[in-house]
């Protein structure tokens, strides 16, 4: 704990991070993946996958304080509706974290590849999966509030855990429970995955192996890029860019797979 990268000057490991955190944090603005930048840059630094894991939830807080600022407007009038699914996904990653601290590290080694590569493939398909979503808004209203609340709650757990591509999840589950602009529903989707993504870094910073200084250099970054996340997407075409995300999260979960099937 404490140190960037062994073997490695601190400079250098300092700025691969930050530059890590800044592509994270526009990830998640454009596709909400934002972890599949940052984790494997944790695990370019020298840390080990659970370490990396703990780090990268608590370096992504400030990437939720980020695109909170930047929707402001959005979320104005969801107080009631953002307390409500704020607690159902703490408790999830609350209860994500509890399983990834009780879980053997080797065990995690070899669902992360499988992890990601659902992120990934979950960026794939999110047009059509919003197209499937548009035709039921209407009945939005009619969908029981249980389910979505479990769905929240599972979708929170697996924040906890890990959380890449938690946000498409949430947005996922959130577009079925509510007939509203887009915008609006990735507003509160940020703000609920956020609350899974918090309960867990606290859990983390008191039992986990937190390496501090490359949160903070992930985290500097992370704010950055979230922040100027939106001017960005109003700017770059983002199907391209989605695509390209997926893919190089695809070629990360092969790589991650091989080496821990190898060792």
């Amino acid at each position: 704990m404490g140190e960037l990268i062994t073997g490695h000057p601190a400079v250098a490991s300092a700025l691969l991070l930050l530059a890590a955190g800044v592509a994270s944090g526009l990830a998640g603005s454009i596709a909400g993946l934002a972890s599949l930048f940052s984790y494997p840059a944790l695990l370019a630094a020298g840390l080990p996958p659970v370490a990396a894991n703990v780090t990268n939830t608590v370096a992504l807080f400030s990437n939720t304080v980020g695109t909170a600022a930047g929707s402001r407007a959005e979320l104005r009038g969801q107080r009631a509706r953002l307390i409500r699914l704020s607690c159902i996904a703490a408790v999830g990653g609350a209860i994500g974290a509890a399983l990834l601290l009780g879980t053997p590290s080797a065990a995690f080694e070899l669902a992360v590849p499988w992890l990601i590569a659902l992120g990934s493939v979950l960026i794939l398909v999110r047009e059509p999966l919003r197209r499937l979503i548009a035709k039921r808004t209407s009945d939005a209203a009619a969908v029981p509030q249980l389910p979505v609340a479990c769905a929240v709650l599972l979708v929170g757990l697996y924040g906890g855990y890990f959380g890449a591509a938690a946000g498409v999840l949430m947005l996922a589950v959130l577009s079925l429970s509510a007939a509203e602009p887009l915008p609006v529903t990735n507003a509160v989707k940020n703000i609920a995955t956020g609350a899974a993504n918090i309960t867990a870094a606290v859990a983390y910073a008191f039992l986990a192996p937190v390496d501090w200084s490359a949160a903070l250099a992930l985290g500097l970054g992370c704010f950055v890029g979230a922040w100027i996340g939106p001017a960005v997407v109003r700017r770059v075409p983002e199907t391209p860019l989605r695509i390209a995300v997926a893919l190089a999260g695809l070629g990360l979960a092969w790589s991650l797979w091989r080496d821990a099937t190898a060792s």
